[in-house]
């Protein structure tokens, strides 16, 4: 699938990958619609994309996803590709007293639960496309975890699943389904997790385009490749290796 003269619509699309995905579709003659909480990300990335339309909107709460979704109707009826690339993550030990708990409710929540409503709510748009995709944001961590991000971790394995189920359930529609699987990504993101050593985000948004392009359902960019099939070979080695 090439993606040109289409209408998409990014989740956290105010900065890092999202930002990188948006200018790369702007460039190519798509009509962009960039979502995020932060008004300011958005007014400043609105500067470097010529012809977006920002809706500041936090994906987790109800009233403001059933605000975008009435917009989306109302003046974007022709949307056909979504790109849930959103994200929440934080970097610390499963120990006692590391509020787990807590970290991982926000986690799920803007990481997957928020990605399942969204998605549900913009079908019935996107399936009126005679052509449509959806992307899921979800990581290297999908085929095994970090115990230094142990439930960002989990909330990917659960995007990986849902993605599988999704685009299962959608095989005779014409909306297809895609999973996007980077790793470690230098980002605002990702700073306290190392992200300084990371891949650039243009990397990530070049390797979205060629894997649509070539009809890849997981698009596995960089080094998430490699690790896939590692992975596969040797789960323990796998799992090992990424926690050394």
């Amino acid at each position: 699938m090439n993606i040109s003269n289409q209408t998409v619509l990014i989740t956290g699309g105010g900065s890092g990958i999202g930002l990188a995905i948006a200018k790369t579709l702007t460039e190519k003659g798509n009509r962009v619609v960039i979502v995020g909480r932060n008004e300011a990300k958005l007014q400043a990335a609105a500067t470097q994309l010529p012809g977006v339309t920002t809706i500041a909107t936090d994906i987790t709460n109800e009233t403001d996803v059933t605000r975008l979704v009435q917009r989306v109707h109302a003046e974007f009826s022709d949307l056909s590709v979504l790109i849930n690339n959103a994200g929440q993550a934080s970097a610390y030990q499963l120990t006692a007293g590391s509020d787990a708990f807590a970290k991982a409710s926000v986690e799920i929540t803007t990481n997957y639960l928020a990605m399942i409503r969204l998605t549900e709510l913009l079908l019935p748009v996107l399936g009126q496309q005679p052509e449509a995709a959806i992307v899921n944001v979800s990581s290297i961590l999908a085929y095994a975890p970090s115990a230094g991000v142990p439930t960002y971790s989990a909330s990917k394995a659960a995007v990986h699943s849902y993605t599988q189920a999704l685009r299962h359930t959608l095989k005779a529609s014409s909306v297809r389904v895609f999973e996007l699987m980077p790793p470690l990504v230098n980002t605002e993101f990702s700073t306290e997790i190392g992200g300084e050593n990371g891949i650039p985000p243009q990397q990530v948004a070049d390797e979205l385009l060629a894997g649509l392009a070539k009809g890849d359902e997981e698009i596995r960019v960089g080094q998430t490749a490699q690790f896939y099939e590692f992975s596969r070979a040797s789960p323990a080695e796998a799992f090992a290796m990424l926690n050394s």
